[in-house]
């Protein structure tokens, strides 16, 4: 069912009522982002004043990826099941009190258990808000619109939280953990006047509790042990036994879909190229991003002394460009599709990195680092939004929240892995000595894979190119309820 909002909307013009839930499902967005960037930089404060060690440290990025990570395929269906609006606020409503926990707690053990307790609400705003998105602005320019200026959020925030951290650290780390609840508060607030009503799946076969289970267990234990390889070792017996488990995991898992009258996942969805394609370059654009932003962090700090201000500041062009970008996305989206946009935003992407291999030890940031941020901040413009677009064009309004909360699983199970894989590639060649070139030289086969993510990427996208030269538009697989209605979607990809 399609909210009645979209009625609303004539000759293209949105009336304020729809700002204002395009807003608060921005803000939601903008938060998550935020959190994840803003911890990076006040992890050392912590430990000093906590008395943590690095492990312990660790965990306090990895709690928040294993409950976002783990619970986004449940927190899909959820919000499908129960209502998009009902889970939006509710999961809010939670990441606001973990915030406020976050930055009040004196022990080590509550504030990871705080990051657990916001990934997880994060699991259920994410995708909520994205299907709220795709059910109330309809399939084509509008909703194109939206999302282009949703996702610009998740970078600005994104980007911010470098630049907020480095300020507010200075003063107290708490107050990085604390910024988000007010935040959290007034998006609530106004999310509950503006936010349209969402009916509660009626027809659907009973709630598929084993893969419920099944798919969040997988999850979990995927992401745990992709966080833990480095340091238990890819080859050890641990990490090989927890590779098995989350395979076997994922078998049953499968099997249960398979015969579940209302499964977690529709397993016809994923015959689409489109949406196959959407799914994989989530992965290769999210994972080279981080694991490209965790080399070069690095590299500004621990080898060339700048401060995390410096730093955040260094990164600020290519938020500043997406941001300045938002409004025009989808315009570009509507003319051109979404496979050459997503094929251009990757081709950027292995540019700027390529050209991030030139650095040394005394660099021109406007020569050697500024190209790269700028085309970094252009493939960030024109991918993201595409690949929500793709994913979620042609998908019955009652899957929405499904297929977003898969997209969401492949942004962050990518992330976790391809950071992991760059991480062991640099410490395998981490030099014997602490000479700063050879620090330098460590970091320089990271940075090549993950300029070759990014191509990875590009040559998924062009398989799509190449498959809409003889198909101009591509049927998602039909849902069992709607079998007879699937020959009139066509995904515009």
């Amino acid at each position: 069912m399609t909210s009645p909002l979209t009625t609303s909307v004539s000759g293209g013009r949105w009336t304020p009522r729809l700002w204002g839930t395009l807003l608060v499902l921005c803000a939601a967005m903008f938060l998550d982002a935020l959190d994840v960037s803003m911890v990076g930089v006040a992890l050392p404060s912590i430990g000093s004043e906590l008395d943590l060690s690095t492990s312990t440290l660790q965990w306090i990025v990895s709690g928040y990826i294993l409950g976002y990570g783990g619970l986004l395929l449940l927190g899909g269906r959820t919000a499908d099941l129960l209502g998009r609006r009902q889970v939006f606020l509710v999961a809010l409503g939670v990441f606001a009190l973990a915030s406020l926990l976050g930055g009040l707690v004196d022990s080590g053990p509550l504030l990871i258990a705080s990051r657990f307790i916001k990934g997880l609400s994060a699991a259920f705003t994410a995708p909520a808000g994205l299907s709220i998105i795709t059910t109330t602005f309809a399939e084509g320019p509008l909703r194109n619109r939206a999302l282009s200026i949703y996702t610009t959020c998740a970078a600005t925030g994104f980007s911010m939280g470098l630049v907020l951290s480095g300020l507010l650290t200075e003063a107290s780390w708490r107050l990085t953990m604390l910024l988000p609840a007010p935040i959290a508060v007034i998006a609530l607030l106004a999310g509950l006047k503006l936010l349209p009503r969402s009916e509660r799946e009626k027809d659907h076969n009973g709630y598929d509790i084993p893969g419920a289970i099944l798919g969040t267990a997988s999850m979990l234990l995927l992401v745990f042990t992709v966080v833990e390889a480095p340091e238990a070792g890819w080859a050890s017996a641990r990490t090989l036994l927890s590779f098995l488990a989350v395979a076997a995991l994922l078998t049953v898992f499968v099997r249960v879909e398979r015969r579940s009258p209302g499964p977690l996942i529709r397993l016809g969805v994923l015959r689409s190229g489109s949406q196959i394609r959407a799914q994989l370059g989530a992965m290769a654009f999210f994972g080279s991003y981080v694991g490209f932003q965790f080399l070069v962090t690095l590299y500004m700090q621990s080898l060339l002394g700048w401060s995390a201000l410096h730093t955040a500041l260094a990164f600020l062009p290519a938020g500043a460009l997406v941001a300045l970008s938002s409004t025009k996305v989808g315009a570009v989206v509507d003319r051109f599709g979404t496979p050459r946009l997503i094929a251009a935003g990757f081709a950027l992407m292995v540019v700027g990195y390529a050209l991030f291999l030139r650095i040394s030890l005394d660099p021109s940031y406007a020569a050697v680092i500024l190209p790269t941020m700028l085309l970094i901040g252009a493939a960030c413009a024109l991918v993201f939004p595409s690949l929500n677009i793709q994913a979620t064009n042609g998908v019955d309004d009652h899957e929405q929240g499904m297929v977003s909360g898969l997209l969401n699983t492949s942004v962050q199970v990518g992330g976790a892995i391809f950071l992991a894989v760059v991480t062991a590639v640099v410490t395998a060649n981490a030099p014997e000595g602490s000479s700063p070139q050879a620090v330098l030289d460590s970091y320089r086969p990271g940075l090549i894979v993950v300029t070759g993510i990014a191509l990875a990427g590009l040559l998924i996208t062009l398989t799509g190119l190449r498959t809409r030269r003889t198909q101009a538009s591509v049927v998602v697989a039909e849902s069992p309820q709607k079998a007879p209605e699937a020959e009139r979607v066509a995904v515009h990809d």
